[in-house]
C-alpha cells in the first residue's frame, strides 16, 4: 500500500515523465497525459475495454466493441446499463480535458435506438457549463453506421484540480 502511495499524487493520480511548458509547468500533451491517467482506471482498461479515442479542451470521445457473449441481455440486445457505463466514462474524462477531476452528481440518459451486435458504438461529450464548483456535460452516442443511439446530460461536482492541465489548451 505504502509503495502505491508513494507512486501516486496527493489527489490519487500517478505522477507523469511527460514533457511540460517550462514557463507554466502545464503538459506540452495534454491528451496524452489524460490517457496516462486513465491508463490506471481498471474499469475502462479491464473490465469493460473502454478506448479512449479523441480527447480535445472541453470535450472527448470513447467507444466500446459490443460483442454478445459480454454485452446481451435476456432478449438478445445490448444491456442499457453496457450504454450507460458507456456514456459514464466518458464523463471523468472530459472533465480531465479541462484541469478537473470530477464526481457525477446526476445523469439521465435517452435511448433512441438499440446497437447491432459485433458492432462499435462512440460517445461524444462536450461541456456545457464549467463553474467553480459545477459543470454540465451533454453527450451523443453512436454506432458505426453513424444512427443516434442516445443522449445523456450530466451534472458534475469539480472535487480537485489536475496538476498540468490548463483549462484551456
Amino acid at each position: 500500500m505504502k509503495e502505491q502511495e508513494k507512486s501516486q499524487s496527493k489527489n490519487g493520480f500517478p505522477p507523469s515523465n511527460l514533457p511540460r511548458d517550462p514557463e507554466t509547468g502545464y503538459f506540452l500533451d495534454v491528451p496524452a497525459r489524460i490517457r496516462e491517467i486513465y491508463k490506471h482506471n481498471c474499469f475502462m482498461s479491464d473490465f469493460f475495454h473502454i478506448s479512449i479515442d479523441e480527447i480535445y479542451c472541453g470535450g472527448a470521445q470513447v467507444s466500446l466493441h459490443i460483442e454478445h457473449d459480454k454485452h446481451a441481455n435476456h432478449r438478445n440486445v445490448t444491456h442499457g446499463g453496457v450504454l450507460t457505463a458507456l456514456a459514464d466514462s466518458v464523463l471523468g474524462v472530459t472533465g480531465a480535458s479541462v484541469g478537473e477531476a470530477v464526481v457525477t452528481v446526476n445523469f439521465s440518459m435517452d435511448f433512441i435506438s438499440n446497437v447491432s451486435m459485433d458492432g462499435t458504438v462512440r460517445m461524444i461529450s462536450n461541456i456545457k457549463h464549467h463553474g467553480r464548483t459545477t459543470m454540465v456535460i451533454v453527450g451523443e452516442m453512436y454506432d458505426n453506421k453513424n444512427r443516434l443511439l442516445a443522449t445523456m446530460m450530466a451534472s458534475m461536482m469539480n472535487v480537485d484540480k489536475i496538476e498540468g492541465i490548463p483549462s484551456k489548451w
